[in-house]
């Protein structure tokens, strides 16, 4: 029997579309890495298909897929611990308020002119003060 390689190259390009749409456009951290994961598979499964397709004696592409297997456990483990932590820490696993994590809950990278500028004004406005006190009491 012969394999088509038509039918697992569209599967595959399939289930790659529907991660990288996961990717893109999910919010929740499990939600993109499960879409990863999906992402992942897809690739294994063109690995095996050509493997097959090739009749390839070594059968690289199925070693190829259990390195890649290997990869996607430690990836899926050490990315639920970071999104466990993340969730402990902030009560939320979305995405969007990981982007804050590097800044602090407080800081505001867009802000930081505009404390600098602050600062500088109230160290204007202290020089000043005392002269604006002596010109009064004169």
């Amino acid at each position: 029997m012969h394999l088509h390689l038509a039918y697992p190259a569209v599967l595959a390009a399939l289930l790659f579309c529907v991660g990288l749409y996961g990717v893109l456009a999910r919010r929740n951290a499990i939600l993109v890495l499960m879409s990863v994961e999906l992402m992942l598979n897809a690739v294994n499964l063109n690995l095996v298909a050509f493997d097959v397709w090739l009749r390839d004696s070594l059968h690289a592409g199925q070693a190829l897929t259990l390195f890649t297997i290997a990869i996607a456990a430690a990836e899926i483990g050490i990315g639920l611990a970071i999104v466990l932590a993340v969730y402990r820490n902030r009560g939320s696993s979305a995405v969007d308020d990981l982007r804050d994590t590097a800044e602090g809950p407080d800081d505001d990278p867009g802000d930081s002119e505009a404390a600098a500028d602050t600062e500088n004004a109230d160290d204007t406005d202290a020089e000043a003060a005392p002269a604006q006190k002596a010109e009064a009491t004169a």
